[in-house]
């Protein structure tokens, strides 16, 4: 069976033709500046001169962090699950701004340390009741790391087969700005103290108590390669964000990184396929510390810098309706041939 991380390189055959058709528009050539960019891509993406961006979803991965036992967060683990019942009652942030946006939203149990009860918004792809404490033990075993890859790349592949044009990737789980902090440290790389940022809201002491926990893990591996990596300091929602990037890309369809969480998964299917970067939209720059240096070792450009700090996908939700203005740019606007000869 192909890994689900094997990745086709993006086809870029057609690019010729869409630059052509871009600049034969009725506007000044590259006058609608990165969203032209962006047109670009959802066309190579999808393989069409006519791109379409319609119905969206915005999958909420949730995890629970072992880590959470050396104090890494100001809130405790049991937010997580109160978190995901916020989301299937359609109240919580992600929620307001799916609403805005026209986008469906959908939680993935990934790993959430209790047992949810069913729900028609909620996927059960639980790895496990949470994720073993790094900084005292590897916290998934490198079967369940395989596991969640593959289960999301399942994910995306189902929403791809079920119509949609997009997918959007969120999170919630209490502990995971750690888990992406090692993440970020080992897959960039970078310093670990350019990686440890706040999270939800740490006073200087809990920062101090973060930053002597995520140092005690770190100093426990010297793991470097990806799949490793993931699965020693990885959260079980991070990835099968993971997978599903890689899962989107093989089914051809644009997915949305959210912030400084959903980059570090992003991070790690990069670091296991190099191929699937051109399939992925960063969203915005996070304010977490660490996020514009980990999306600047990926080379991406982020669309929005609005000081979000959130995670839940509510970036990547706000990015929805730039990616339906760019396919319309193709789709929509008329050639400067056609406005001279009068055909409108």
């Amino acid at each position: 069976m192909t890994p689900p991380y094997t990745i086709p390189a993006l086809d870029r055959a057609l690019e010729p033709a869409l630059r052509a058709k871009l600049d034969g528009l009725a506007k000044p050539p590259g006058s609608l500046g990165r969203m032209e960019a962006l047109a670009l891509q959802l066309g190579l993406i999808q393989q069409r001169l006519d791109p379409v961006v319609q119905r969206a979803v915005l999958f909420v991965f949730a995890g629970d962090h072992g880590l959470t036992q050396e104090g890494v967060s100001s809130y405790p683990a049991s937010v997580t699950v109160a978190m995901v019942q916020s989301f299937l009652a359609q109240r919580a942030s992600a929620n307001a701004f799916a609403q805005a946006t026209d986008t469906e939203v959908r939680v993935v149990d990934a790993g959430v340390a209790a047992e949810l009860a069913p729900h028609p918004a909620l996927l059960d792809a639980k790895i496990a009741l949470g994720t073993a404490n790094a900084a005292r033990e590897p916290a998934m075993t490198l079967a369940q790391c395989e596991t969640a890859l593959a289960r999301g790349a399942k994910i995306a592949a189902d929403a791809a087969a079920e119509g949609f044009d997009v997918i959007a990737l969120g999170e919630m789980g209490i502990g995971n700005t750690s888990s992406a902090a090692l993440l970020m440290h080992r897959l960039a790389p970078a310093p670990l103290a350019a990686c440890v940022g706040v999270g939800t809201g740490h006073d200087e002491a809990g920062l101090a108590r973060k930053q002597a926990a995520l140092a005690h893990a770190a100093a426990r591996t010297d793991a470097s390669d990806p799949l490793t990596v993931l699965a020693e300091f990885g959260g079980f929602e991070i990835a099968m964000m993971a997978g599903a990037i890689l899962g989107a890309a093989r089914a051809n369809i644009p997915v949305i990184v959210d912030g400084f969480i959903a980059s570090a998964a992003a991070l790690a299917a990069v670091r296991l396929a190099p191929e699937v970067l051109p399939y992925c939209i960063f969203a915005h720059c996070s304010a977490e510390a660490g996020h514009r240096l980990m999306l600047e070792s990926l080379g991406a450009s982020p669309l929005l810098d609005l000081g979000l700090r959130l995670g839940e996908g509510t970036g990547g939700l706000l990015c929805v309706p730039l990616l339906r203005a760019a396919a319309r740019i193709l789709t929509d606007i008329v050639s400067l041939e056609d406005v001279l000869a009068g055909r409108l």
